[in-house]
């Protein structure tokens, strides 16, 4: 597939390197010209559009999209029944919103240990924290890397708990079952529903905006009414038939009704425009994602103190990120100082992520603390993003190589 690199999205020598970005091209500017042309800039028909061709893509029924990934997060929550005292079990190396997302709907995040290998939440911890008070599970593919699922819907099933994958790195991602079955992230084959972002770093952009895919028709209806306010338009939804309908039993054309305590998580047509040509592109941007971390893996391993990613035969990862970890007390060098030299020769890293439950929110209001999650906090000391995104040149790679193994030596 032939791409058509915008300008600003051009490698400079002199630029700073982010360790993520969007590429928009001229074919994505038209799309959201074409839109403010249309008069539709919102509540209009890209946004079913974006919807259908999304659920189409992961092999999911439903889609429903939103202004944010925190807004899919929140609303699933809400529409999978979560009320106050109820549990949730996470992963504490993501991102806020998997975790803040239960304490929305008056909830309580409990964090299960990740695993060593694959930084993804540990099956066996998720069972060890179930209790009564357990209502779901939100798992985190972290990095683009698909979690077990099958053993933790089957841990699910086994409790009653309602799984919501949580997505946000992994469009396009795939995984195995025990079966030899494939299976995309998104399909919802082991969950009730699967969480997806689109900021500007992932793997397509709207702007910011999110989405949840289901399978479920009870699910879709209530993240349609959660999405908007809690309204129905829909006369065969109404509950006042005598306000709804006239005398000679035709819908009152202003009548609407409002059925549940909503959001305006409303997304764009223009974002939805932008989007949709995103998505044509999907395939070509995870393929690169995957030419650039093996571009990686071939030069980090087996290099003193840094330990590279690990892809198992069962997963396809969408390589939202490419972490290091790097042994920063043996190589006698602190994060902070590798990380501003990296940046003095104008490469940027982040640090994904502090692990939620050291937080002083968490700390404070539910008494977590350093040594909940061993697994997990040691990852943090040591982990380390490097760039990695599609428009990135094999000489912009090179260059990231051979600084960090510069530093390094």
């Amino acid at each position: 597939m032939k791409i058509k690199q915008n300008r600003s999205e051009a490698s400079d020598k002199s630029s700073l390197l982010l360790y993520g970005r969007q590429w928009i091209d001229e074919d994505d500017i038209q799309a959201v010209v074409d839109v403010l042309h249309s008069g539709r800039i919102t509540q209009g028909p890209k946004i079913e559009e974006f919807e259908q061709a999304l659920a189409k893509y992961c092999g999911a029924r439903y889609a429903v999209v939103v202004n944010s990934g925190t807004a899919a997060l929140h609303i699933a929550c809400l529409a999978a029944g979560l009320k106050p005292g109820d549990e949730v079990i996470t992963s504490p190396i993501t991102f806020l919103a998997s975790a803040n997302c239960v304490l929305y709907c008056g909830g309580k995040p409990v964090f299960a240990d990740i695993k060593k290998e694959s930084y993804n939440i540990n099956p066996d911890e998720v069972k060890r924290v179930i209790i009564s008070k357990t209502r779901a599970v939100i798992p985190v593919h972290f990095a683009g890397f698909p979690c077990d699922m099958e053993k933790i819907k089957k841990i699910a099933d086994n409790h009653g708990l309602i799984v919501i994958e949580d997505a946000c790195h992994a469009l396009s991602a795939e995984w195995e079952d025990s079966d030899g079955r494939w299976h995309k992230v998104g399909s919802c084959s082991h969950s009730d529903m699967t969480v997806f972002s689109f900021h500007p770093v992932k793997h397509i952009t709207t702007g910011e905006g999110g989405a949840i895919l289901t399978n479920k028709s009870e699910l879709y209806e209530k993240l349609l009414l959660l999405r908007n306010h809690g309204i129905t338009k829909d006369p065969d939804k109404f509950i006042n038939k005598d306000m709804a309908f006239s005398s000679d039993s035709f819908p009152n054309p202003w009548y609407y009704e409002m059925q549940e305590l909503g959001f305006n998580f409303r997304i764009t047509d223009m974002q939805c425009a932008l989007g949709l040509f995103q998505l044509k592109r999907l395939d070509y941007f995870t393929g690169r994602r995957r030419e650039i971390a093996r571009m990686y893996s071939e030069a980090f391993r087996g290099i003193k103190y840094i330990k590279i990613p690990v892809e198992k035969r069962s997963q396809k990862s969408a390589y939202h990120i490419y972490v290091l970890e790097i042994d920063f007390d043996s190589l006698g060098k602190s994060r902070s100082s590798f990380m501003k030299e990296l940046r003095n020769k104008g490469i940027g890293t982040q640090v994904h992520y502090i692990p939620v439950h050291t937080q002083p929110y968490y700390q404070s209001k539910f008494h977590t603390k350093w040594g909940d999650c061993p697994n997990a906090e040691q990852y943090y000391q040591k982990c380390l993003s490097i760039p990695l995104f599609p428009s990135m040149s094999d000489p912009d790679i090179k260059r990231v190589i051979h600084e960090i193994k510069g530093i390094i030596k």
